[in-house]
């Protein structure tokens, strides 16, 4: 549904997105991440036709992002990073204004409205000045306005960002939702956790894409695995004086504390005796050792300091 070879946007001589190519297919969710400033909303500009590319080709549906631009139009909606609709008009008002702009009219748009009403569950805050509404139903409600010309390709700039738990978890039930139907999404995040919910991720960094693919294949990468390493989750009390000692230790090369637990990348040579006599040295008892997998999070983590290393040896 969008294909991407060697995109490039430069402002001046400062390059924003470097010669990035991916695939999206229909029907699936795709997990864009990097850090801020990495180039991900002018990506997802350019895909929309709000940025012209410097160079590189994109396609939505078949269609050229630059030639083509209308028809993409149509197919595509656009959630973007901030709320971006009108404080002073009702939820209601906001659909119908929505609704227009894609040229609905009569009981084509009052269908559209009260489907999407439906759909998000906004029936209780119908009549409510979008200024009043909490993070979590403004999110909808920008959402419900980006799906009023009923598009087969969303795009959503953090979507979740700045909103509770609870309302994170019911806006990605609507994705899945969504998903089901067969509508493509590509999401742009900073959470771990909604990059694990992706069918495919790709992660952009310094304005190149890094690496691209299936989350499960992306934590089998040997730059995330060196050869003659494991990972440990390490339970135990005092977890804070426990992160110093091991940072300490020969043979641990990384070590990260997550909850009442660590996550260690250590040398093979170290054994779990080892790691608890060190503990015990701190008074650091109650220790629970087990060996893991990495998660996203390592991986971009590694990839990103190779990428730097590289970049600063160049």
């Amino acid at each position: 549904m969008i294909e991407v070879e060697g995109l490039t946007k430069r402002f001046g001589t400062f390059t924003a997105v470097d010669h990035v190519s991916f695939t999206v297919g229909k029907g699936s969710i795709f997990g864009f991440l990097g850090p801020n400033g990495s180039g991900k909303t002018t990506v997802i500009r350019m895909l929309c036709g709000i940025l012209q590319p410097t160079e590189g080709t994109a396609r939505i549906g078949g269609h050229d992002i630059v030639r083509d631009l209308e028809p993409i139009k149509e197919i595509i909606g656009y959630m973007s990073q901030k709320f971006s609709l009108y404080d002073e008009l009702t939820v209601n008002e906001n659909l119908i204004f929505a609704g227009k702009l894609y040229g609905l009219s009569g009981r084509a748009l009052n269908q559209r409205r009260e489907e999407m009403i439906a759909t998000t569950h906004l029936e209780p805050y119908i009549d409510r000045r979008a200024a009043q509404l909490s993070g979590g139903w403004r999110q909808r409600l920008a959402m419900a306005c980006s799906l009023m010309h009923r598009p087969s390709v969303l795009f959503l700039d953090e979507p979740t960002a700045g909103i509770d738990p609870v309302a994170r978890r019911e806006l990605w039930d609507l994705l899945f939702e969504f998903a089901g139907k067969g509508m493509t999404l590509f999401v742009t995040t900073h959470y771990m956790d909604e990059a694990e919910r992706c069918d495919h991720v790709g992660y952009i960094y310094l304005s190149k894409l890094i690496v691209c693919g299936e989350p499960d294949e992306l934590k089998k990468l040997p730059d995330v695995n060196p050869p003659g390493t494991r990972r440990l989750d390490v339970t135990c009390d005092h977890v804070t004086t426990a992160l110093h000692a091991m940072h300490e230790m020969p043979g641990v090369r990384t070590a990260t504390v997550f909850g009442q637990s660590m996550h260690l990348l250590v040398d093979e040579t170290v054994t779990p005796t080892q790691i608890e006599e060190q503990l015990r040295k701190v008074g650091v008892a109650h220790v629970e050792i087990h060996e893991m997998g990495p998660s996203l999070e390592d991986v971009f983590v590694q990839l990103s300091a190779k990428h730097a290393a590289e970049r600063k040896a160049a």
